[in-house]
């Protein structure tokens, strides 16, 4: 069987479309969206998305709205105060984990070692104030 120009020329039409078809449906589905467990939240701004959507979905009162602000401002303070609880002791827990590593240390890896905790806490500190 002999097809014509035309027909020919359709076929092709049709199998290009249909790859066009399946690549933009397959990107849509294999594109990857980077996500990082270790972004920080603001909590300012999870506190505001948090209220918003209580208030929508819940649809709080205004003397409800009142007193969840009230739960959410107790709830911190006791996050903060635990957290303050226990911090000479996480602090007590580094320290010993630090010296247990500078026993192990040749004298010459000693001083690149100081140099990465100096680095990781600086991190920290800048995480830290990058949140508040």
């Amino acid at each position: 069987m002999k097809l014509s120009r035309r027909t020919i020329g359709l076929y092709v039409g049709l199998i290009f479309a249909s790859g066009i078809l399946v690549g933009a449906y397959g990107h849509r589905f294999v594109q990857v969206t980077a996500v990082s467990a270790n972004a920080r939240r603001n909590p300012e701004e999870f506190r505001k998305q948090f209220m918003a959507e209580m208030k929508s979905r819940l649809v709080l009162s205004g003397d409800q709205v009142t007193q969840l602000n009230d739960v959410l401002d107790s709830t911190r303070v006791e996050f903060q105060n635990t957290r303050d609880s226990i911090e000479p002791g996480l602090a007590k827990i580094r320290e010993q984990q630090h010296q247990r590593i500078l026993e192990i240390l040749k004298t010459d890896q000693r001083s690149e070692y100081e140099k990465m905790r100096l680095e990781r806490e600086a991190h920290a500190r800048q995480e830290s104030s990058s949140t508040h």
